[in-house]
């Protein structure tokens, strides 16, 4: 079945009971033994099982080409769970540029209980491939990346992890299951924060490992998901189902949408650079069209002048709404550096967009009146 069909009808069936259209969501937290002792049901206690996240579960791994999939509470859980599924004196290799949450983790919580990690700009495969030891069991990729929008080779990267014993995991949150398939591409799994594009309405916090094949490493992350007990709430989960729905709907707009703000920024004379994989301009412009159908509805733009000039400009902004977070239908600007933090590698002079649903001329209008001067 093709994306779209899937997206509605994966995980999904009229109820049994009462032929419902429209799932409800299983809100117990404990679920009743037969006589036997047995449950007939195949649910015990909603930290384990529970009917939504079932078929949530069911959902995403269809729409990843996976086997199976892993429903956590956050995306930051989600990634935590992959990253303590290995053992102390492992190593990661990891993106220069990456989501500071999952930097955070390897150098602030990771590192205390001896795992080892390498920030290495994964566009390089050779500088990849020179930053690979005996003890490295894992590539983490970020594709595209936060908030520099870097493009990785997915199959590249499979081969040199698969060559040297270690897995790829691709976190695919900019991208979604619309625009990039990583296991197709050689990824052994991939992760989402569901919060962003699959949520998609900025009301629901969510995150999800979805494997190629349920092998060891993934069978630690489904322990550490039941035993470590972050899982998402019962109505989360339906929530996310039911915004699912849409999703090709809403990312391919969302990308239109975007592809025609980054060329009205490439050619405004205050921005001195962009940074979107849709201009042909774009270090990795080819070789995102060649490893997905669409180039994102994410965007960063630096601004002449410096950190100032760009909050001057997020403060002028009137339909943009300055907030962190991605993937709702509004548009979003920030000042990526200042939600970072002292240890950001961010430019200054950087603003990260995430561009919604509103008509393009008033999005690409806001930006002009704020750019002005």
């Amino acid at each position: 079945m093709k994306l779209e069909t899937l997206a509605i009808h994966a995980g999904r069936a009229p109820d049994l009971a009462t032929g419902a259209v429209a799932p409800s969501p299983i809100l117990s937290t404990t679920f009743a033994r037969d006589a036997q002792g047995d449950y007939p049901h195949g649910h015990i206690y909603s930290r384990s099982s529970n009917p939504a996240r079932a078929a949530l579960e069911s959902l995403l791994a269809a729409l990843d080409g996976g086997t199976a999939a892993a429903a956590f509470a956050s995306g930051s859980a989600a990634s935590m769970a992959v990253f303590q599924a290995l053992a102390p004196g492992d190593h990661v290799i990891a993106p220069d540029d990456v989501y500071h949450g999952t930097r955070t983790q390897l150098r602030e919580l990771l590192a205390r209980w001896g795992l080892s990690h390498s920030l290495v700009d994964l566009t390089d495969l050779d500088a990849v491939r020179a930053a690979i030891t005996p003890a490295t069991k894992l590539i983490w990729a970020e594709t595209p990346s936060n908030p520099l929008l870097k493009i990785s080779d997915i199959t590249g990267l499979a081969e040199l992890a698969h060559a040297s014993g270690a897995q790829l995991v691709v976190d695919s949150t900019f991208a979604t299951p619309v625009l990039q398939q990583p296991l197709a591409l050689g990824a052994d799994m991939v992760m989402h924060s569901t919060t962003k594009y699959l949520g998609g309405h900025s009301d629901v916090l969510g995150g999800a490992v979805i494997a190629r094949e349920p092998d060891a490493l993934f069978a630690r992350i489904r322990d550490l998901q039941t035993k470590g007990g972050s899982v998402p709430a019962p109505f989360d989960c339906w929530l996310l189902q039911r915004s699912i729905g849409t999703l090709p709907l809403r990312v391919r707009a969302q990308t239109a949408n975007a592809q025609a703000i980054a060329e009205f920024l490439a050619a405004h004379p205050q921005v001195s650079a962009v940074h979107y994989p849709g201009l042909s301009t774009h270090a990795g412009h080819a070789l995102a069209s060649r490893q997905m159908t669409g180039y994102g509805a994410m965007l960063s733009f630096q601004v002449h002048g410096g950190r100032d000039a760009a909050l001057a400009v997020a403060g002028k902004v009137q339909l943009y709404t300055r907030a962190t977070s991605l993937g709702g239908i509004e548009s979003l600007i920030e000042h990526r550096a200042s939600v970072e933090g002292p240890h950001t590698s961010t430019p200054q002079d950087l603003l990260r967009m995430s561009v919604g649903l509103e008509h393009v001329d008033d999005l690409v209008d806001d930006l002009r009146q704020a750019l002005a001067g």
